[in-house]
């Protein structure tokens, strides 16, 4: 990398890990937390709450991802920071489940991914843009585990509200780095030609990976609705669940290098191929410690989440990078648009969904439908042709 893809890269993976820590810190606490509200005895409409982010930031990606190619990105995103912080402004002044669940629809309108993942396509060449889209998903990994530590201690200090009032400071913070740190983007963008949205519709591998970003994300939430159960089982306390995620997500980072080096010889599709393999794995694994009706030992439940992180990360990568390689550069922004609308599609159906699936078929049921859907992407992933790489 260059300096200014150093830069670039550092500054736009600070962005997302300011944000995504926000709103992880919330997510191990909420369930519990919002019970104390007026209206908050209903868990149907807690559920609810917690769930809209992820709907209006499905609703709010494509579109924002198209104004960053007609308007420019740093402005896209300063104005999308802004709706976020005012919608978690607004859920740390509620005094009811509605005020929360207003703030947490906000939130989601404040749909950035699209728009900087673009910009951090912009301002990057080919040949290292795996690895910065890597410092990206790495970034939200370890906020994911950061939170889980820092969410129980946050919680007990300044409750809920205190936490949603942080994550406001977190998004104003992530505006002051886009205005003063993220390099100005690329001039092309002023008069760049516009592209037709129906050629996306027509790109094969483009629909590939945005059906595999999909399924990724529905079995990454799908799976927490047991792994913590499982945790315990083997004897760990939840609050000393990051005991577990914390290494795996860190030396999985490490595992990232052969994922490069793959890349470097031209066998980014096996590297993919091979990473989607790997969560297949870890949800067969899943699927027979719960079937087998055995307490799975920590040691085991540490190596399967080690595997998962190092296949999860490695799309995290991947993935966006291809999207950002095969998309008409006129539109970009609303590829990865498309892209991360799937992604939050996916998050919000693997809460609602593999909920849904554990309660009627258990926990070996919850992970027959990971392992099936999983496999499935397998198989539609095969025809995939990544883009050369260049500079």
């Amino acid at each position: 990398m260059t300096s200014l893809e150093r830069r670039s890269s550092g500054a736009l993976a600070l962005i997302f890990a300011l944000r995504m820590l926000g709103l992880f810190l919330v997510l191990p606490v909420f369930m519990l937390e919002a019970r104390k509200y007026p209206g908050g005895d209903d868990p149907a409409m807690i559920g609810l709450a917690m769930g809209l982010y992820g709907l209006t930031q499905a609703l709010f990606q494509l579109p924002i991802g198209l104004a960053s190619d007609r308007f420019g990105r740093k402005r896209v995103i300063v104005a999308g920071l802004l709706v976020f912080a005012a919608g978690s402004l607004m859920a740390a002044m509620a005094d009811s489940l509605t005020g929360l669940m207003v703030g947490r629809a906000i939130q989601g309108a404040g749909a950035v991914s699209a728009a900087v993942t673009a910009l951090l396509a912009d301002l990057t060449r080919d040949g290292v843009r795996t690895k910065a889209m890597a410092m990206v998903g790495g970034s939200i990994g370890l906020m994911f585990a950061l939170a889980l530590v820092l969410a129980p201690l946050l919680n007990a200090w300044i409750g809920l509200s205190g936490i949603f009032g942080l994550t406001c400071a977190l998004a104003m913070a992530g505006v002051a780095v886009v205005l003063w740190v993220v390099p100005p983007e690329p001039e092309q963008h002023a008069n760049a030609p516009k592209g037709k949205f129906s050629d996306l519709l027509g790109h094969r591998d483009l629909l590939r990976l945005n059906f595999g970003v999909f399924i990724l994300h529905t079995v990454q939430m799908s799976m927490w609705v047991a792994v913590p159960a499982m945790l315990v089982q083997s004897g760990l306390v939840k609050e000393q669940h990051w005991h577990i995620y914390l290494p795996a997500v860190l030396l999985s980072f490490v595992a990232m290098g052969m994922l490069f080096s793959m890349e470097r010889k031209g066998k980014l599709r096996k590297a993919l191929l091979g990473a989607i393999g790997l969560v297949l794995l870890v949800q067969i694994g899943l699927g027979m410690l719960a079937a087998s009706g055995t307490i799975p030992t920590i040691w085991c439940m540490a190596l399967l989440m080690f595997l998962f992180f190092c296949g999860f990360n490695a799309l995290e990568a991947t993935q966006p990078s291809l999207v950002s390689r095969m998309a008409p550069a006129p539109l970009r922004g609303a590829a990865l648009g498309a892209y991360n609308t799937l992604q939050s599609l996916g998050l919000f159906a693997g809460g609602a969904i593999g909920g849904a699936v554990a309660k009627w078929a258990g926990v070996p049921g919850l992970f027959v439908m990971t392992s099936m859907l999983t496999l499935l992407w397998l198989v539609i992933s095969l025809p995939l042709r990544p883009v050369g790489r260049h500079g």
